[in-house]
């Protein structure tokens, strides 16, 4: 057996991929943006029922594929459900722009252990919270300074994201509309 490789990761995409599968995409504090394969998660009696849902933080273990970037899934121990997320419509909203950007903005595979913090530390806050503005401003205005992309004479760092990347998430203008 191959050796396997543990994180702390948060869940940010579940794909399905087969009638008994899925392709989970996670944000690591050791390996960045990466997907791997659950094998057999869509069983009712699988060993990762109950373990795979969006912006769950877990432990993960998964044995590294040599021939593709997707990894295969072995072992989640579920560290935070986040309950209160899921509380409010525009708490979940606002989590799946702040991944829609991270995504936006990396690449797969590459350590990036401050972006996984800045994510953690914004999912704990709409856990315990309502979605605000200002925690959306605050999110966009710490990516872009730990990006180093943040321009001084730039008022706004979503422009800076979108300029650089060539578009900001659609969801963005309903956000900026609907929060207080």
């Amino acid at each position: 057996m191959r050796d396997l490789d543990t994180t702390k990761a948060i869940l940010l995409r579940r794909t399905k991929l087969s009638d008994t599968s899925f392709i989970i995409t996670w944000f690591t504090e050791g390996h960045g943006k990466l997907k791997t394969v659950a094998k057999g998660a869509r069983r009712p009696k699988s060993t990762f029922a109950g373990k795979l849902d969006l912006f769950f933080d877990a432990e993960i273990a998964f044995a590294r594929s040599k021939k593709s970037e997707l990894h295969t899934l072995r072992e989640v121990v579920l560290l935070n459900p986040r309950e209160g997320l899921r509380k409010e419509y525009q708490r979940v909203q606002l989590a799946s722009y702040f991944v829609e950007l991270l995504e936006l903005v990396t690449e797969s595979d590459h350590a990036a252990p401050e972006l996984h913090d800045l994510l953690k530390r914004a999912l704990d806050y709409l856990d315990a919270n309502s979605a605000n503005k200002k925690a959306m401003l605050h999110f966009e205005a710490e990516l872009t300074r730990l990006l180093g992309i943040h321009d001084e004479k730039e008022t706004k760092p979503a422009h800076a994201i979108g300029r650089l990347h060539g578009r900001l998430p659609s969801s963005r203008q309903e956000l900026m509309k609907n929060l207080k």
